[in-house]
């Protein structure tokens, strides 16, 4: 059995310089994914810094419409709240989707950001993983790369699809992500946030080691506009997506006038299909521009040895989702 320090927060910015003079620490939300990945001996923490007692679990409504949200809110609380359940309906979906109800009263949002990959190379600590051991190869590529690998957005080094439901439909609203360090406060945009594999997949955030998040700000919600979120997986719950949609759609008549599409599941970061949301701007809804739209949004698609069927379920799941928000 391993050992670790246990420190107890009582500021941000002594969690902060807590974390700074320890090389080999770790924050402490909700755990959910924290006490998994040291149960597997993926990460072995020196120091866990418990940051549950920081003021970091208000919702509140800025002036602009936006809304702030703050890193260690529930999923559960956040699922639940008035204005995410009226004006970002698509982010009560996503989260109501994922995991069990045990596990959302526990997880938060903070940490649902920075959620590990699922794949199985990565977390049975033997394989060949990039991610885990830099330059030792990608077991997944050759193996059985059904359920959480990606089609999307992959490298020759790592084809891993990131797990959250969540930030799928966060992608679709727009964010951005607050974080605090030695050298003070930074904004990052969501959709920046995480990092494709390319030819370093070992870094997943475009965070550094001694920074934390401390709240984020969703774009302030489209006037007019009607959201959803479908997971498409192969049990109705306590699943990860094989594919799934977040669509967020404003018409005029018939008219979309505005749209905006995530994909999960898919892509190895929560994936925003810009081009798709090109072409439909502006046309009429219906099944045919749907259809077109999601043959764009995957046509830069991979396919693996056993994934190849993501593709048409992304696109499915894509023409699905607008056909829901846009039937009379």
């Amino acid at each position: 059995m391993r050992h670790f320090s246990y420190s107890r927060a009582e500021s941000i910015d002594q969690a902060v310089a807590t974390f700074s003079e320890n090389q080999h620490a770790s924050f402490l939300a909700g755990g959910t994914n924290l006490l998994d990945m040291v149960k597997l001996d993926l990460i072995r923490p020196e120091l866990i810094i418990d940051v549950n007692r920081l003021n970091l679990n208000q919702i509140e409504v800025l002036e602009d419409q936006r809304l702030k949200i703050g890193a260690m809110v529930t999923n559960s609380i956040l699922a639940n709240h008035a204005c995410i359940k009226d004006k970002y309906t698509v982010l009560s979906e996503a989260l109501l989707s994922g995991a069990s109800t045990q596990l959302r009263n526990k997880a938060t949002t903070g940490g649902n950001v920075m959620q590990r990959v699922r794949c199985p190379y990565f977390r049975d600590n033997t394989s060949m993983c990039n991610k885990r051991d830099p330059g030792s190869g990608c077991s997944a590529i050759d193996g059985f790369n059904r359920s959480v690998h990606a089609v999307l957005g992959t490298s020759d080094q790592c084809i891993a699809s990131h797990p959250s439901d969540m930030c799928v439909a966060m992608a679709a609203i727009g964010a951005s992500v607050t974080v605090t360090g030695p050298s003070g406060d930074r904004d990052i945009n969501f959709l920046d946030f995480h990092l494709l594999p390319g030819e370093t997949p070992w870094k997943e955030f475009a965070l550094k080691e001694d920074e934390l998040i401390t709240h984020i700000t969703l774009d302030a919600p489209i006037e007019g506009a009607r959201s959803t979120y479908l997971k498409l997986r192969d049990r109705s719950s306590y699943q990860f997506a094989l594919a799934s949609s977040a669509a967020i759609v404003a018409l005029n008549g018939n008219t979309i006038q505005e749209v905006r599409l995530a994909l999960g599941g898919v892509g190895t970061k929560p994936w925003r299909a810009w081009e798709a949301e090109k072409m439909l701007q502006g046309q009429p809804a219906n099944i045919e521009n749907f259809e077109k739209a999601a043959r764009i949004a995957m046509q830069e698609a991979k396919a693996y040895k056993h994934n190849a069927f993501k593709i048409p379920l992304a696109q499915q799941a894509i023409v699905r989702t607008l056909l829901n928000l846009t039937a009379n």
